[in-house]
């Protein structure tokens, strides 16, 4: 498909809003809240809103009327992009640091199949299921729509915010004083 230059501005307009729209950290730690900041926040001032399209991902481009086709192109990065950034903020490397430490009230992500742009489905967690090992592999969340259980492997805890990192990284300076090798000359 070849793009003009209309086209190809509405598309990156289309795909800046949806940067735009992932969530960094929760807005409150009010458990009825479910809304996270995001950098649409900041642009202007509310979260950012989009109509939903029909999903056209698997029609083939030939079928498309011209529009169509640029939504298909949309729907296709906003696929992809989605499931990447999901993935960065569940790494969990099982050997070289602690495993995340998932509270109740905590805000989350769900990892959902078949989001349309812009959404991002969040829930918080109400109730944790421990193993015998004493590892939460299930957690009870709470959405808009209701309570669900479901393991710990299909959501995604939002960043932690600067403050609480901050806290961390002194006491762990207080702890280890001597991190880094010294520079001999």
């Amino acid at each position: 498909m070849k793009l003009g230059m209309e086209d190809m501005q509405t598309l990156l307009a289309q795909i800046e809003c949806c940067l735009n729209s992932r969530p960094l950290v929760p807005l409150s730690d009010d458990p009825t809240d479910f809304e996270p900041l995001s950098p649409g926040h900041l642009l202007t001032g509310l979260s950012l809103k989009a109509v939903p399209d029909t999903d056209v991902t698997t029609i083939p481009f030939n079928r498309l009327r011209h529009f169509q086709q640029l939504q298909k192109l949309l729907q296709q990065f906003w696929q992809r992009w989605h499931i990447e950034y999901l993935c960065t903020l569940q790494s969990r490397s099982k050997w070289i640091n602690p495993p995340v430490h998932i509270q109740t009230g905590q805000l989350v992500l769900l990892k959902e199949d078949n989001v349309a742009p812009i959404q991002w489905p969040t829930a918080r967690i109400v109730d944790l299921h421990p193993g015998k090992d004493g590892i939460t592999r299930v957690v009870t969340l709470k959405t808009p729509t209701g309570q669900y259980t479901r393991p710990v492997s299909k959501i995604a805890i939002l960043p932690i915010p600067p403050s609480d990192i901050q806290r961390t990284t002194s006491n762990e300076a207080e702890i280890h004083p001597q991190t880094f090798p010294t520079k001999s000359t």
